[in-house]
């Protein structure tokens, strides 16, 4: 793991060029599976599934036989852990309920919002290097919260033909009983714009692969989304108080995701760097996904020494991280410095994988540097809102002159006319 100065760390750049012909290519292929899906519906899904899967499927929906045979191969303590989390994870969301509300004055005005829970939603769940139960309940449970009224997964199937029995059950455990085998850019079109057997959803969301997150891009306009999700990151800051071994932990929990995952410790110590160090390469040989992990960081890991307390959170708001660990006295003082962060996680107790997992906040989190802009899935992403106005005669009326100047000044004549109107026959 490459240890290096907060000055290298911010001339450290990638080649541009390079990753624009892997997105154009990329692109290409996604932009085709888009068309064929949409002309050609299941039988491109079928035909995909088999090309990319290997698999050659009777039917795309799981049956009601398939849950059964997936209860049986899931132990009891799976359960049991899926469903405390269920109840962190719905108690946290259930806090960011939206209720509609109304505003009325003395004037005879009515002002408010409606909030509208979205009708339908369909679910990403990747089913590749892992599979993902635990995405399932962060994706699921706050459409629930929101009122959506129905909810679909689709994730790809194994060799078998069959979907993981853990994500089978999972969903069941939350009453989530129409799941696709379906993966990749087919999945988000076949959700996006419907075929024989997927009827077209209002929103999709759930992270994926690089084929999905294109394809969400592209879809975007015809159906909403959540994100447009990159590799999963990660962000220690640690300082003398924190345990080495524990901050490598950390930094490898995220680095197992992919190779193109990334994990960063700022710190001031240069003692620290190097025990950290040493820590990753010692934990590293004894990990199961030891090549996943080296490649990642090799290629994206990094130690960066900052100058002071000030450079090293300067450094944390230009990464802008997915997750971000303050393994430092007072951690609590310290988040007024962060202005950029998906997730933050306080002291050396709270390691990253207790967000994935179990504590309740929602683990679909923004990558890529977008936390400068957006925010984790919640509650509020499954629900519209509607402006509700209401006046009565004489607050119209009121109103009336400085509406009309206001329209007449742009051009519309018709907008003015429609306040005069009603203005002429008030007086007449």
């Amino acid at each position: 793991m490459k240890i290096i100065t907060s000055e290298q760390f911010y001339t450290e750049k990638n080649d541009s060029s390079d990753i624009q012909t892997s997105e154009e290519q990329l692109d290409s292929s996604v932009l085709e599976i888009i068309k064929q899906v949409r002309a050609d519906k299941d039988a491109a899904l079928f035909r995909y599934t088999e090309k990319f899967d290997q698999v050659e499927l009777d039917q795309l929906l799981v049956s009601e036989q398939e849950f059964i045979e997936a209860r049986n191969l899931v132990d009891s303590e799976f359960i049991e852990a899926i469903n405390d989390a269920k109840e962190n994870i719905r108690e946290f969301h259930q806090a960011q309920k939206e209720q509609t509300w109304l505003i009325e004055n003395e004037k005879g005005i009515l002002l408010g919002q409606k909030v509208t829970p979205l009708e339908k939603v369909g679910v990403y769940i990747p089913g590749g290097k892992a599979a993902y139960p635990s995405s399932i309940l962060m994706n699921v449970i706050p459409a629930q919260i929101a009122g959506v009224k129905e909810i679909v997964i689709t994730t790809p199937p194994q060799k078998d033909g069959k979907i993981n029995p853990y994500v089978l059950v999972t969903a069941d455990e939350i009453g989530i009983k129409t799941i696709y085998k379906i993966g990749g850019a087919q999945a988000v079109a076949a959700l996006a714009y419907g075929t024989e057997t997927v009827d077209k959803v209002d929103k999709i969301v759930g992270p994926g692969n690089a084929f999905v997150a294109r394809a969400k891009k592209w879809v975007y306009g015809d159906v909403a989304i959540d994100m447009i999700a990159g590799p999963s990151e990660i962000c220690v800051v640690a300082d003398e108080t924190a345990p080495p071994s524990y901050v490598a932990a950390d930094l490898l929990s995220q680095a197992e995701h992919d190779e193109s995952a990334s994990a960063i410790c700022v710190t001031t110590s240069k003692e620290v760097a190097d025990k950290v160090k040493a820590e990753v390469q010692k934990q590293t040989e004894q990990l199961e996904r030891k090549a996943i992990i080296q490649s990642s960081i090799e290629q994206n890991g990094r130690i960066v020494i900052a100058k002071n307390k000030e450079d090293a959170f300067d450094v944390v708001n230009k990464i802008a991280p997915e997750h971000l660990q303050l393994m430092i006295q007072n951690p609590t003082e310290s988040m007024q410095l962060i202005k950029h962060a998906g997730a933050i996680f306080l002291g050396n107790y709270s390691p990253e994988p207790l967000g994935d997992y179990f504590a309740g906040p929602n683990h679909t989190l923004p990558t890529s540097g977008t936390a400068r802009f957006a925010s984790p899935l919640g509650v509020y992403d499954f629900v519209k809102k509607s402006s509700i106005i209401q006046y009565s005669e004489d607050a119209l009326l009121s109103a009336s002159d400085k509406i009309t100047k206001l329209a007449n000044t742009e051009g519309l004549t018709a907008h003015a006319n429609s306040i005069s109107i009603r203005k002429d026959n008030l007086h007449a």
